[in-house]
């Protein structure tokens, strides 16, 4: 059987039969099918945390309504070590972080900091901070790459692990975060461009780092709020070198940071204990800052139009709609546009889709929808079925709503103003990471497995 010519074939072939003039055409009509090709695979990838515009929403994806063990489980594979970390898809390719205990035990001083609470587990194993890279067909293994292999600077949580954060890939880099053991730039076949060490996190009692990277244009940032001097940084995503570095007047936070384009610019936004702030990417200046959150902000920020929106729920709720026009102190401005005091999320990041806002009570299985224009509710705190513990994010495909839980469960609901379920699934595994979709596939990342649900 002879294979179909490829577009630089059929543009090479087409000049045996026509005239230069059409030739052009047919070049250029070719090029245009192209170039729409590309765009589709890349709508169709799931690049970082929270997916192509990190509102939690694929905008072309379509995966499946219903499966189990044995229904539309295209594959599924073990995954060494641990880790929260998000699967993000990228170019055919399946890439995420892990922490692989090697099993030699070294000695660590305690600290108060680090074993002040029995929810601590302590650091006393080296572990080897992986970066792993799967077949997105397949599940196959292509590579893996081990960044650093140390003991981990401080202990975790015992609901948490060594490796929570997310990659971002563009174009053939992936960047990575293992936080104190450092930031890596990898090239596809799992090669280490560039690494920086930007010091040792100290978070609040030891309860571990999971912040991920975010990038826009050449600049990677990197958050770093801790119990020392934090502070936020944008490396050249090229050579890893920094572009400009900025003190905060934080302490302990877990949100990956918003970019954001306004007004000819870009804005970089942080929400943390004291304040909610926004700085411009050239050059890390503060621009804004609007307080309001209270203490342990892990929710990440997303933003529609020129708002952006933001939560924390530890201690006490807060969602608050922020116009990007404004500067300096914002709090009791008309920039504050409003103030929503019940059930926010804790560590579920909200998930923005045509206007609506998703997001869970704390980390309970409660589900509510904003409208982000007004704050005012469509629902409230409507109990999903069969899903308690809530840790990983919803996310937002072919008008549905996705919501994985801490006990094998994941909730479909349907996307719009009415709360109605559609499906209830459950597999043999527990989901901590969020989901993540790439055309009609599914990633789910449990504590065992890896799982791609497709029909």
């Amino acid at each position: 059987m002879r294979r179909p010519k490829c577009a630089v074939e059929l543009i090479r072939s087409g000049g045996a039969q026509v005239g230069s003039r059409e030739r052009l055409r047919f070049a250029i009509g070719v090029g245009v099918l192209i170039l729409g090709m590309a765009a589709a695979t890349a709508a169709s990838d799931w690049p970082q945390w929270r997916g192509p515009n990190a509102d939690g929403v694929s905008p072309d994806g379509n995966p499946p309504l219903r499966w189990s063990e044995k229904e539309n489980v295209k594959w599924k594979v073990r995954i060494p070590g641990e880790g929260f970390s998000t699967p993000i898809a990228h170019r055919g390719r399946i890439f995420l972080l892990s922490a692989i205990p090697t099993g030699e035990r070294k000695e660590v001083p305690p600290t108060p900091r680090r074993f002040s609470q029995a929810k601590v587990a302590p650091a006393e194993v080296v572990h080897q901070f992986t970066v792993l890279c799967l077949e997105q067909s397949s599940g196959k293994e292509l590579w893996r790459t081990s960044a650093v292999e140390a003991v981990p600077n401080e202990g975790r949580h015992r609901s948490h692990t060594f490796a929570s954060s997310s990659p971002i890939a563009e174009g053939d880099r992936i960047h990575v975060s293992f936080g104190s053991h450092g930031i890596f730039c990898l090239d596809l076949d799992g090669r280490i461009v560039w690494k920086r060490d930007l010091g040792d996190m100290e978070t609040r009692y030891s309860w571990g780092e999971g912040a991920s990277p975010a990038l826009h244009g050449d600049a990677l940032i990197v958050n770093w709020d801790h119990e020392g001097p934090s502070f936020i940084t944008a490396l050249d995503k090229r050579t890893g070198k920094t572009l400009w570095k900025t003190a905060r007047d934080e302490v302990s936070s877990w949100t990956t940071p918003l970019i954001v384009e306004y007004g000819g610019g870009a804005q970089v936004v942080v929400p943390a204990t004291k304040r909610i702030r926004a700085y411009d990417l050239k050059d890390g200046r503060e621009i804004w800052n609007c307080g309001g959150l209270f203490i342990n902000v892990v929710s990440c920020a997303v933003q529609r139009n020129d708002v952006v929106h933001a939560m924390s729920s530890y201690g006490r709720s807060a969602i608050m709609a922020i116009r990007l026009e404004g500067e300096g102190d914002l709090t009791e401005s008309d920039h504050r546009l409003w103030t929503y005091t019940r059930s926010a999320s804790y560590v579920p990041s909200p998930a923005l889709h045509e206007g609506r806002l998703y997001f869970l009570s704390r980390m309970d299985g409660m589900l509510t929808c904003l409208d982000a224009g007004t704050g005012e509710s469509f629902y409230e705190n409507r109990r999903l079925t069969d899903i308690r513990g809530i840790y990983s994010s919803p996310v937002v495909a072919a008008g549905r709503v996705y919501i994985a839980g801490r006990d094998g469960a994941t909730v479909v609901v349907r996307a719009g103003d009415a709360f109605e379920e559609l499906a209830v699934n459950r597999l043999d595994d527990r989901f901590d990471a969020s989901p993540a979709v790439a055309g009609k596939s599914l990633f789910l990342r449990g504590h065992r497995f890896l799982y791609c649900l497709e029909e």
